[in-house]
């Protein structure tokens, strides 16, 4: 696998040659190198990969074009939008899924997160063949992989996360979850986020261009970067989910046993358990660095138990919180949203921590700082 090979086989997909802002060449050619010499990738899965970054750099490319053709749309501001992250299984879907049936709001969709130029027409999003195409990809992706979507599924028109958006720069977690990079992981882990939210924010310009609403964001990992992420959008709300770290860790590492062996019949599970604890460790430290400078009622803070208990009141307390108007259409559609999709709508979705060589025990001892800060009540 050659950088150069996936730069041409995106440009000759595309009929595009210009790549933007030139900072995107050091992280595709990083994750290239990693890939080629760490991550173990079967033949099937090497193919599968190289046309993963193809497509990724050939969505960047479209958007690229688009903004040269179009450059009033990045003079257009993303006026206060509110993102949700937190360790990953603690409840991010279902707090972005219900602001995104808010009438008044708009997600980011996954189709439009994977061909994000030229925007849909003007209430076309859910007619547009791009969108029937993700539709019947997904619908393959649940025949042939249900333990998957058990986990974590996404409909083509539902909120999807910043990760996919990010990736169009080669500055993304989620490179390092579906694949084990860890010279990638190391760079990633220290990298200069703001480039990756410059070009996020364009995407988010072109396709408000022609389907507006107030934006409604996600990515369980932006708290490894809420100093970039403010940078770009300083009226940005920011919202953190928690959840007992005993329930995240061993969910959030099933997910990757999963999701790797796509790619690598090596998939080491013991390896997933330490790069996935690692990980966590640096988004509590961050997004603790980031409310001792900016203070603790930075981020709105929702617990998993609650949300589940009481989903709607949980969401009038969040607009509250931001002196939103909750209207009765809002609550309405959150409703019906709750009614048509029960928990565990897609298989029911079964792990445990010794798999990954770890015990409740030592997650609790691991965590306490994180358990004494936000969840005191969970460590009994």
């Amino acid at each position: 696998m050659q950088v150069q090979d996936i730069i041409a086989k995106a440009q000759a997909a595309t009929g595009l040659n210009d790549l933007g802002d030139p900072t995107v060449r050091e992280g595709l050619e990083r994750l290239v190198a990693a890939s080629d010499a760490e991550a173990r990738l079967s033949t099937g899965g090497g193919e599968r990969w190289e046309a993963n970054l193809v497509g990724t750099l050939s969505n960047r490319l479209r958007v690229v074009d688009y903004v040269a053709r179009h450059p009033e749309v990045v003079e257009q501001p993303v006026d206060r939008p509110l993102f949700v992250f937190g360790l990953p299984r603690t409840g991010t879907t279902l707090t972005i899924n219900l602001l995104s049936a808010d009438p008044a709001r708009g997600c980011l969709m996954r189709w439009e997160a994977m061909h994000s130029a030229p925007p849909a027409k003007a209430g076309e999003q859910r007619t547009d063949p791009r969108f029937v195409a993700e539709r019947e990809k997904l619908a393959m992706s649940v025949k042939h992989m249900p333990h998957i979507a058990a986990i974590h599924y996404e409909d083509a028109d539902g909120p999807t996360e910043c990760q996919y958006p990010m990736a169009l720069s080669f500055c993304s977690q989620i490179f390092e979850s579906t694949v084990n990079v860890p010279s990638y992981r190391d760079w990633f882990m220290g990298a200069d986020y703001l480039p990756a939210f410059k070009f996020h924010k364009q995407v988010l310009q072109v396709l408000q261009s022609q389907n507006g609403g107030r934006w409604v964001l996600k990515n369980p990992w932006h708290p490894l970067f809420l100093d970039a992420l403010t940078s770009v959008y300083p009226d940005a709300q920011l919202v953190m989910t928690h959840r007992d770290p005993v329930e995240v860790v061993g969910s959030a590492c099933s997910l990757l046993r999963h999701v790797r062996p796509i790619f690598s019949d090596a998939v080491d599970l013991r390896e997933i358990a330490a790069q996935t604890i690692d990980t966590f460790d640096h988004m509590i430290a961050r997004q603790n660095a980031f409310r001792d400078k900016h203070g603790q009622d930075a981020i709105h803070d929702i617990q998993y138990s609650d949300q589940i208990r009481d989903p709607i009141g949980q969401m009038r307390k969040l607009y509250a919180r931001f002196d939103e108007p909750f209207t009765p259409e809002a609550e309405a559609a959150m409703t019906r949203l709750l009614a048509d999709n029960p928990q565990g709508k897609h298989g029911k979705h079964e792990y445990s921590l010794e798999e990954f060589g770890l015990t409740a025990e030592g997650v609790r001892r691991h965590f306490k700082d994180y358990y004494d800060r936000y969840l005191p009540s969970a460590r009994s």
